[in-house]
């Protein structure tokens, strides 16, 4: 979870640097290094992807995708010799910064201009602001209730200082977990697994800390998978992707290999990555099926530089740094998604916080906030005016001078 001005969490995560683990929270065995890729949840062979490693699996899933809505679209009685135009909405961390995606998307449905999404990827605050984006407008109100009713006490609980020392985190996700466990419901799982029937992708972003990886989910397999335990899985997966690690509870997946058990810890995908359209790995003008495609980006930050003097003392200093990492971090993967769609032929449109929002934050998850916030991405989205088709530095570049 990419947090812009993450200070608290920062020196957090320094503390945890700083005071070591003296005694830690048992956990099951590690998968070993060699069995990593056999290591299959719930026993779904495609139900993860690693976004580092060899595309075929993912290619082929895309496939797979592929013929699953031609079937859809013969079952309705509409042409199927070509592909339709296709859209891709990735959404990306940022916090409490989500309430700009969700007012986005909401002010895109007023607009009347929403496509359906063909696949829709998120990481962190992105992983849980996705299945709402990917059913479409019937989800909009419940979109903007998560958004707009959300206060520090519904994600976390702060642990005493003790948990730098003897816990996996310093705050509970419990109250986190209730959250989604409260949207992310069976008729939500039911509607995201008849959405893959006809060929829709929903995939969310995680890092499996212990091989540090890239995991990307693949919610309708899992969906349509029908395991008891599927649900949980698809909730499970939530709660890792925005699990900051060191201020945020990891999420242990269970796996079997073998007949052995084991456990792997994920946390935040925005570790690796804080965004993802698809792996650079798959060249999608050599997939084998020729269409128009279309790619929004929705970066849930500010692209231009956040001014602020920093105190001359260690952990404002580390703090600091770490804000300008993520930040840094955050325009690295707008770049990479641009030059990869631009590679492969796909057409580009970004989304961000502009320059010209300037509300207060009092904190984390602050509701006036993150109001504010969600009815400046409304009106982005109703006006039209969210997208740009170059991230900010090419923007400029391109702009001749008068």
């Amino acid at each position: 979870m990419d947090l812009r001005k993450p200070l608290s969490f920062a020196a957090l995560l320094i503390g945890v640097i700083v005071l070591g683990a003296c005694s830690i929270p048992e956990r099951g065995a590690a998968v070993p290094a060699a069995d990593t890729a056999r290591a299959l949840p719930l026993g779904i062979p495609n139900a993860r992807f690693f976004a580092d490693g060899d595309p075929k699996a993912m290619i082929e899933e895309g496939m797979r995708a592929s013929e699953r809505e031609l079937a859809a679209l013969r079952a309705e009685g509409k042409p199927a010799t070509r592909l339709p135009p296709v859209y891709y909405l990735a959404v990306s961390g940022g916090g409490d910064n989500g309430a700009f995606a969700a007012g986005l998307m909401n002010g895109w449905t007023t607009l009347g201009t929403r496509p359906e999404f063909k696949m829709v990827t998120g990481v962190s605050t992105g992983a849980l602001v996705a299945p709402f984006a990917f059913l479409g407008p019937g989800y909009d109100d419940a979109l903007r209730d998560v958004y707009t009713t959300m206060t520090p006490d519904k994600v976390f609980r702060v642990r005493g200082l003790t948990a730098a020392l003897f816990d996996d985190a310093m705050a509970d996700t419990g109250p986190l977990a209730q959250v989604i466990a409260g949207y992310a419901d069976q008729k939500m799982f039911d509607a995201i697994a008849r959405e893959y029937q006809k060929g829709r992708l929903l995939l969310i972003g995680t890092t499996h800390l212990d091989a540090q990886r890239p995991t990307i989910w693949n919610i309708g397999a899992i969906a349509t998978s029908g395991h008891p335990d599927g649900l949980d899985l698809f909730r499970k997966i939530l709660r890792a992707s925005a699990a900051i690690p060191g201020a945020f509870q990891p999420v242990m997946v269970d796996v079997e290999i073998d007949g052995k058990k084991y456990q792997e810890m994920h946390v935040d995908g925005g570790a690796i990555a804080q965004l993802f359209l698809y792996p650079p790995s798959i060249n999608l003008s050599t997939s084998g099926f020729r269409r128009e495609r279309h790619a929004y980006i929705i970066r849930n930050a500010r692209l231009d530089p956040d001014h602020a003097a920093s105190e001359r003392r260690t952990i404002s200093i580390a703090g600091r740094a770490i804000v300008t990492m993520l930040a840094a971090s955050g325009q690295n993967d707008v770049l990479r998604t641009y030059f990869v769609s631009q590679r492969d032929g796909v057409d580009y449109n970004l989304a961000y916080i502009g320059a010209d929002f300037s509300a207060p934050k009092t904190g984390e998850f602050d509701q006036a906030y993150m109001r504010a916030l969600y009815a400046y991405g409304f009106q982005e989205g109703k006006d039209g005016r969210a997208w740009h088709k170059l991230p900010p530095g090419l923007e400029r570049a391109a702009t001749p001078k008068r």
